[in-house]
């Protein structure tokens, strides 16, 4: 007799089957098919909208009703305004030069031999994700863009949005040249489900998770698929001693309360002991009338004696992904970039100075895959740079580093060219 178990195994391996088989003539398609697809798919988006927010807000009352965080509740939330950002993110991603064939060098040799390192899809994507049910309409136009099949596994907390972004969405592949098993939603809240995913390497070429540490840590320790991680954004802004106070004070500002609950919100500000005692009393009771907890090193709270928690240890390499702050005063330079280097997740880093050289010292010795001078770390997405959207961040070194958008999804292989040459 099938159990649950069996039942649900059987209905995944299906999945990654049709996503395989369908992966085979992705790289196949031309790039106007996927554009205007895309465009299909935004104006399904926008046609839809009410639907897609009607069941958002099934999600949003039973996550308020768990207790789940204001910064949680602000990620799951769709309106008008979130819904016609995704479609955005469709409509920039089609405007995106299609990577897919694009020749990246050409090698000749004194044998004759051509030989071309060309652009080409990975295959078949998995993503797992969980509380923003916009990664669903801005990860199936990165990879069908991109030429790959795609596997989402939503988290629980957005089953009624994912699941009717997806329907929506899905429909616009009738009539199509995109093959329907390119795109599968595995809709399960059971946790089964995300092993039963990880488990298939022969035919899944990729995970991406995106969510907190704990998932992205279980992810990696429980799949032989390659995995892109970063496992949190503990982001800095260092205020240097030359820096311009005033735009400091906005940069900061934007870096942490514009949205406190996303990977590039600024979770730790570093500030000069020279600027300090002129920089941060004005700076924190801007923070602290905006409503963030502030919690302070002890120089921190000599100079700003009045509602400081003191900070810890642990609080340096916290991901608060809320209305909380970390301050701490700094000798010099090299001091920021080795609490940055020590305490940070190599994420999203700034630092606000006039000094060119301190500057490019900064560029050259903080180790993250995003450095920001005298700017907002809350830049560090797909969209901001252009890309159209983004997978995720990654924090690793290989293969793609910082927002991962269409060159990210793509791989190489090499092709040669030859006149009868043999090996002698």
């Amino acid at each position: 007799m099938m159990t649950k178990r069996d039942s649900l195994r059987t209905k995944i391996t299906r999945m990654v089957q049709e996503a395989k088989n369908a992966s085979q003539s992705m790289a196949l398609i031309k790039a106007s098919v996927k554009n205007s697809l895309l465009r299909k798919m935004a104006k399904a988006l926008i046609a839809h909208k009410d639907y897609i927010i009607r069941e958002n807000k099934k999600d949003v009352r039973a996550g308020i009703a768990q207790r789940l965080s204001k910064a949680l509740i602000d990620r799951l939330t769709l309106d008008e305004k979130r819904v016609k950002g995704m479609a955005q993110c469709l409509l920039d991603t089609a405007a995106v030069k299609d990577p897919v064939g694009e020749v990246m060098d050409v090698i000749k040799r004194p044998n004759g031999l051509v030989i071309k390192k060309v652009r080409t899809p990975i295959g078949v994507v998995g993503i797992i994700y969980e509380s923003r049910p916009n990664v669903t309409s801005d990860c199936i136009g990165l990879c069908l863009k991109s030429g790959n099949s795609v596997i989402l596994k939503g988290g629980k907390e957005a089953f009624h949005s994912n699941k009717a972004i997806y329907t929506v969405l899905r429909k616009s592949l009738r009539k199509s040249a995109v093959p329907e098993g390119a795109l599968q939603l595995v809709s399960s809240i059971d946790r089964a489900a995300v092993h039963i995913l990880l488990q298939q390497d022969g035919y899944v070429d990729l995970i991406v998770p995106r969510g907190g540490e704990g998932l992205i840590r279980f992810i990696a320790d429980n799949t032989r698929i390659p995995v892109i991680k970063h496992y949190k954004g503990v982001c800095h802004t260092y205020v240097a001693k030359d820096a311009d106070l005033t735009m400091a004070q906005k940069i900061c500002f934007n870096a942490k309360a514009q949205r406190p609950g996303v990977c590039n919100a600024m979770e730790t500000m570093l500030v000069h002991r020279d600027c300090a005692r002129r920089f941060l009393p004005k700076m924190i009771g801007a923070f602290l009338k905006a409503g963030v907890e502030i919690r302070g090193c002890p120089m921190t709270r000599q100079i700003v004696k009045k509602g400081i928690k003191a900070a810890t240890v642990k609080d340096w390499s916290e991901e608060y992904l809320d209305m909380i702050l970390s301050v701490k005063v700094v000798n010099s330079l090299q001091e920021a970039i080795g609490h940055i280097n020590t305490y940070g997740s190599r994420h999203s880093d700034a630092i606000v100075t006039r000094n060119r050289k301190e500057a490019g010292q900064f560029l050259k010795s903080v180790d993250s895959a995003c450095l920001y001078v005298n700017a907002s770390t809350r830049f560090t997405d797909g969209y901001e740079f252009g890309f159209g959207a983004e997978v995720g961040i990654s924090t690793d070194k290989l293969h793609v580093r910082g927002p991962m958008a269409l060159e990210g999804l793509t791989t190489y292989k090499y092709e040669i060219f030859g006149k009868g040459q043999i090996r002698q």
